[in-house]
C-alpha cells in the first residue's frame, strides 16, 4: 500500500521480496492504484520466470456493507487488476462494527464470502479488524474464517490472547503494521534506541511476534531497502529470540516502568466501561509511550487522529473526560485517571495532520 509512485517503483519492491524470501503479497482496492501496480509487476517477474517455490500467495480485500452484486463485481476488478484467476485469501477489509459483522456472517456478505469460494475465485476467506476485543472475538468463534489480520505489536499486546486463541484453532494470523502502527519503530527515538541497544527496536518487535507464533508480519515497503529485516530475522530453525534479545526486552521493559514510575498505566482495562466512553486504557498507553520510552511524535500521531478516522480508530479523546470519578474505585494501581488523562492531552494534543488515505 505505500509502494505507489509506480508500477516500477512497486516492481522494484517485489523483486527484492523474492530475493529477500517473501511469498505472500497484500494488498487491497481501497489502496489507490495498488493492486494495478502489483499487478504489472507480477506480469513483469513471470515473463522472466522469477517467482518464490511454489507460486505467489496474493491477499486482497473487499469492504463490508455492499451488496452481493457490487460484491462480485469489486472482487472480479481486483482479480483483473491484479492479473490471475484466484486469491490466495480475500480479507473482509475493516470488520471493525457489529454491522460488519452481521453482514459477513448472515448478510450478503456471507453470500459474497461462500459465491467466491465456491466459483474457486478465492482459496480461503478471512477478515481485517480494528474492532473491539469482543467483536474480534465473536468473528473468530463463528468458524466462518480460515485467518485473521490484527493489530499486535511488542507495545500493544491486548490483542495476543484473541491471536492464540486463533492460532489455537487453526487460523493464520497475521500482524498489522508492526513497524508503523506499532510505534514507526523504522525511526525510532533515542530513548528507544538505547533501550534495545544492542538490537534495533524493529528487530525485536518483529522477533517478539514471531516468538509468539504470529504467522505472518506486514512490512509495508514503499522502497527495496525497507525489505532488509527481512533478511537479517530469518530464523530456520524457529529461534527467534536468543537469550540477549530477551535480555534487551526485559531491560526496554523496565527502562519504561522507572521512567513512568507510579503513574503507569498497567493496561488492566477493570477502569472500563467509562460512562463518557473515554478509552481510558488506549489514551494511557500512548501516554506511557510518551513517557516512558521518549515515544511522543509517535503517540501525538495516533492521539490526533482520534474522530478522524471513523470506525477505523477511538472517536473520543481525554477532553471527553468530566471528572466523574467512576474510575477511581476501579483502578488495582490507585491511578489519578482524569489527572493523567489531562496530562495525556496537554502532551499529546496539536493540528491535526493530514492522513495517508485522506
Amino acid at each position: 500500500m505505500r509502494a505507489l509512485g509506480s508500477a516500477a517503483q512497486m516492481g522494484a519492491v517485489l523483486r527484492a521480496a523474492l530475493d529477500a524470501g517473501i511469498n505472500h503479497l497484500e494488498t487491497a482496492p481501497a489502496y489507490g492504484p495498488a493492486e494495478s501496480f502489483v499487478g504489472e509487476a507480477l506480469a513483469q517477474l513471470d515473463r522472466e520466470q522469477a517467482e518464490p517455490h511454489g507460486g505467489w500467495l496474493i491477499t486482497s480485500k473487499v469492504l463490508p456493507g455492499c451488496d452481493l452484486a457490487s460484491g462480485q463485481q469489486q472482487l472480479r476488478a481486483s482479480l483483473g487488476r491484479l492479473g490471475i484467476g484466484q486469491l490466495t485469501n480475500l480479507a473482509v477489509h475493516g470488520l471493525n462494527l457489529p454491522e460488519h459483522l452481521e453482514w459477513a456472517l448472515n448478510g450478503d456478505g456471507a453470500l459474497l464470502l461462500r459465491w467466491a469460494l465456491q466459483e474457486g475465485l478465492v482459496a480461503q476467506v478471512g477478515f481485517s479488524s480494528h474492532g473491539s476485543a469482543d467483536l474480534i472475538g465473536a468473528a473468530l468463534a463463528s468458524g466462518s474464517f480460515q485467518f485473521c489480520s490484527l493489530h499486535l505489536h511488542l507495545f500493544d499486546q491486548s490483542r495476543l490472547p484473541l491471536a492464540r486463541q486463533a492460532l489455537a484453532s487453526g487460523l493464520g494470523v497475521m500482524a498489522i503494521s508492526p513497524a508503523d502502527k506499532g510505534g514507526r519503530l523504522f525511526d525510532p527515538p533515542a530513548e528507544l534506541l538505547a533501550d534495545c541497544s544492542p538490537f534495533h527496536p524493529l528487530e525485536l518487535a518483529y522477533r517478539f511476534l514471531l516468538a509468539e507464533g504470529i504467522t505472518t508480519l506486514t512490512l509495508g515497503a514503499a522502497q527495496p531497502s525497507d525489505l532488509a529485516w527481512a533478511r537479517a530475522i530469518q530464523s530456520p530453525d524457529g529461534s527467534w529470540l536468543s537469550a540477549d534479545q530477551l535480555a534487551a526486552l526485559g531491560r526496554l521493559a523496565a527502562a519504561g516502568r522507572e521512567r513512568l514510575g507510579a503513574e503507569r498505566c498497567g493496561q488492566c482495562q477493570a477502569c472500563l466501561p467509562c460512562p463518557n466512553g473515554v478509552p481510558i486504557p488506549e489514551l494511557l498507553r500512548l501516554r506511557n509511550l510518551a513517557v516512558g520510552h521518549g515515544m511522543g511524535a509517535f503517540a501525538g500521531e495516533r492521539y490526533n487522529l482520534i474522530g478522524r478516522a471513523g470506525h477505523w480508530w477511538e472517536s473520543r479523546n481525554a477532553e471527553a473526560c468530566e471528572r466523574c470519578g467512576h474510575c477511581l474505585p476501579l483502578c488495582p494501581q490507585q491511578l489519578d485517571i482524569p489527572e493523567l488523562l489531562a496530562d495525556t492531552h496537554r502532551r499529546l494534543a496539536a493540528a491535526p495532520r493530514r492522513r495517508l488515505w485522506d
